[in-house]
């Protein structure tokens, strides 16, 4: 019997920052600085398809640099710890305030039941925006396309729950808003 060679090969990690967006600890700001854009560096992009950096819109602020987010991440965590404290202080739990997946699937849906006028303020009048309330629809179906094998079940029969409500009430709003006026009281035609 013959021998298979075993080959190996080497992995290396060129991601620069970590899942938390901070900079990794291997990475240098200089390395940040001079990295190449992805397009530049990813083989299949032609590169009549990379913008030139000139034909950018000039008037989008440069990118900040690793340092600056770092500081500013820094500073938000700081933040939303002492924001946590007070929180604890008035007796309910911070976990409640924790953002899941669900509660912002739930933010959009509350969003797009107001655009639909459906609910409303307390003590305010419905107003009725289905623009607004399409594209809020729109953007829950982008989330369900893009997060597809990457839920868990409750997540993904909530995120379904949530887009046949949604579609079924702009249905019907709309058709509402397509009829004609319903004249009430006597006919005004037989005085």
């Amino acid at each position: 019997m013959s021998e298979k060679k075993q080959e190996s090969f080497t992995v290396t990690d060129r991601r620069l920052f970590t899942s938390d967006g901070e900079l990794r600890q291997e990475v240098s700001e200089e390395e940040v600085s001079t990295s190449k854009p992805v397009a530049q560096v990813a083989p299949d992009v032609k590169p009549a398809d990379v913008p030139e950096p000139a034909s950018l819109d000039a008037s989008m602020p440069p990118s900040p640099t690793a340092k600056e987010q770092k500081e500013q991440a820094d500073a938000y965590r700081k933040s939303s710890k002492e924001l946590d404290a007070r929180v604890e202080l008035s007796g309910r739990s911070a976990k409640e305030m924790e953002m899941t997946f669900e509660r912002f699937l739930a933010s959009l849906y509350m969003s797009a039941m107001l655009q639909l006028g459906l609910m409303q303020e307390e003590g305010g009048q419905p107003r009725v925006d289905l623009l607004g309330a399409r594209q809020t629809i729109d953007t829950i179906s982008l989330l369900a396309e893009k997060t597809k094998g990457n839920l868990t079940p409750a997540e993904a029969n909530f995120l379904q729950n949530c887009l046949y409500e949604l579609r079924m009430a702009y249905v019907e709003v709309t058709n509402a808003l397509a009829r004609p006026p319903q004249t009430t009281g006597a006919n005004p035609a037989r005085r």
